[in-house]
């Protein structure tokens, strides 16, 4: 029911934003009761529809109305094809293309149910270019024309570059303007579109004229076969109007080959639980068709399996979410790289400023100390100098002062020759005793001052040991903060080579996740044409044209002119009383 209900609202959500609301809600819910056989409820009605702030409308919209009231009471005992046609009425008048196109109406309400079938379950309905492909496939081998897979390709990749899908309307006019049909009249892409509207709206596996054997009088007629997914229905013709009888099928029921008896042949058999059924096929091909194709039926029935053609579709949507999903996780891998990336181009950076910082640094370090170191040697120069000139005025002063020593000593001399001068005389001998120690005090003066200006220079050479002791140190001082700025680059510059390192790898993982993706996509393209391969090699519908004919609302007919006009007429007198 859950899957019953998915498939009622598409159309009915076609019908709904079609339609005013305030005005002709109440004639799309009158109408869906009406086709769905739902009993009305004019109470529940009048109150979701009354025009007071207070009602269901102004608060809960139309959605709630539509499942409490009409959608939770479909029992399934409806005609589905009458059901979208309803909706087809209410929307296609505001929505169809209004330039001409190279199908019938009937065939753009074809292709706006089947439309409805492959569209995503997901609103603003769409179908996305896969059931796109899947369905100009099935039309052009149903036209038994040749698929033009380049032309397709080149229409998805300007329609991925400009949106996901095409509407339901949009899908009409593909179709509608001959793009993939050229070459093509136009009742053979009616005939085309009616067979892929059988097989995957009505479930039509396979139909055509065959003869069966009566039970009673064991006589053989011909009759019109229709197969679908649990029953076999049978008619005097191929315009449904006349039905003479149903086989029931299930996982009991088995189909053999006969041989040839009684002038009949093609003969194969169809065993139920309660009855069997003689039937024989038009020519070999047709009877192994059958037999194949109702075998197929039976398979599946047995293995609770869907009709081919809804299996297809779930494996479809499931590859697409599979793929999207992988994709995402692509994606999302690629952007942690490219962020990773990224960090690692700003650290790097970082790294790179840092470096070039350091590297200013040390360089205006650098002529700092070289700066320093010049105005040191100036300084040390212009000290040298001045004891140079300092010694120099020293050396003269000592030479002053042995000048004068040398005078000293020739004056101690000449007293000395005046002592001994004076020794003879008695007189003179006191004087010269004082003499004598006056020249001792003068000498022991001498020598005071003598030490003393040794003294003077011992301390002035000290400092000078001293102050070149301390440019020394300094000079060390320098040299070692210069070795450890050093070390301190050369450990940035080994940071630098292992980020670039990392960022290389980051980069291999890189190419590596995008030769992923690449491979990803190749499987992908791979998958589709291998389900498009296998899906054409199960196709079991064949058009059976037997006679000229029309078309009705419900399919292929045989009927006259006149028949026409009186069902037209009875269809404006229903809708005239509807409305």
């Amino acid at each position: 029911m859950v899957g019953l209900k998915e498939e009622l609202l598409k159309s009915i959500w076609h019908a709904f934003t079609a339609l005013d609301l305030d005005r002709s809600g109440k004639v799309l819910s009158h109408n869906l009761c009406t086709v769905l056989n739902v009993p009305h409820d004019p109470v529940a009605l009048e109150e979701h529809f009354r025009d007071d702030d207070e009602g269901p409308v102004s608060n809960q919209g139309y959605m709630p109305y539509l499942n409490k009231f009409i959608l939770e009471k479909v029992q399934g005992n409806f005609d589905k094809v009458e059901f979208n046609r309803m909706c087809w009425t209410l929307c296609a008048k505001k929505n169809l293309s209004k330039s001409p196109l190279l199908i019938s109406d009937e065939d753009a309400f074809k292709v706006w149910v089947i439309f409805n079938f492959l569209s995503e379950d997901k609103y603003p309905l769409i179908i996305v270019p896969e059931e796109i492909e899947y369905l100009l496939k099935k039309i052009t081998e149903a036209m038994g024309a040749g698929w033009q897979q380049e032309q397709f390709d080149h229409y998805k990749t300007a329609l991925n570059t400009s949106r996901e899908g095409l509407s339901a309307w949009q899908l009409i006019d593909l179709i509608g303007s001959g793009q993939f049909s050229k070459g093509m009249d136009r009742q053979t892409v009616s005939m085309a579109i009616n067979e892929v509207f059988n097989e995957l709206i009505l479930d039509v596996l396979k139909q055509g004229y065959m003869l069966k054997k009566g039970h009673k009088r064991k006589n053989w007629m011909e009759r019109w076969f229709v197969l679908k997914p649990n029953i076999i229905s049978y008619y005097v013709s191929e315009d449904l109007k006349e039905k003479k009888g149903d086989i029931i099928l299930d996982g009991n029921c088995c189909v053999e080959a006969l041989p040839d008896r009684d002038g009949k042949k093609c003969l194969f058999l169809i065993k139920c639980l309660d009855k069997t059924f003689e039937i024989s096929a038009s020519d070999k091909k047709k009877k192994q068709e059958w037999i194949q194709a109702i075998q197929t039926t039976v398979n599946l029935l047995r293995a609770g399996n869907p009709p081919p053609h809804k299996e297809a579709r779930q494996k479809r949507k499931e590859l697409r979410q599979k793929l999207l999903a992988e994709q995402e996780e692509l994606e999302r891998q690629m952007k942690e790289l490219q962020v990773a990336n990224e960090n690692k181009q700003k650290e790097l950076e970082a790294v790179r400023k840092q470096l070039e910082a350091a590297a200013a640094r040390a360089a205006e370090e650098e002529k700092k100390r070289l700066q320093t170191q010049v105005e040191l040697q100036d300084r040390f120069s212009l000290e040298l100098e001045k004891e140079k000139m300092v010694r120099q005025k020293m050396e003269e002063q000592v030479a002053q002062k042995s000048s004068e020593l040398e005078q000293y000593l020739q004056r101690v001399r000449e007293l000395e020759e005046m002592y001994k001068q004076l020794q003879e005389a008695l007189e003179d001998e006191k004087q010269a005793r004082q003499d004598e120690e006056t020249v001792r005090k003068l000498q022991a003066r001498l020598l005071e001052e003598e030490s003393a200006k040794r003294a003077e220079l011992e301390k002035w050479h000290l400092q000078q040991q001293q102050t070149i002791q301390m440019t020394e140190a300094e000079k060390q001082e320098l040299e070692n903060q210069r070795i450890i700025k050093e070390q301190a680059l050369q450990v940035a510059m080994q940071q630098l080579k292992q980020l670039e390192l990392e960022r290389k790898e980051a980069l291999e993982q890189y190419e590596e996740v995008k030769k992923k993706l690449e491979t990803a996509a190749n499987n992908t393209k791979s998958w589709k044409d291998k389900v498009a391969h296998h899906e054409g090699l199960i196709r079991l519908i064949e058009p059976g044209s037997k006679n000229p004919h029309l078309i009705t609302n419900w399919g292929p007919a045989a009927f006259t002119e006149a028949e026409l006009e009186e069902r037209q007429k009875s269809w404006k007198g229903k809708k005239a009383t509807s409305e």
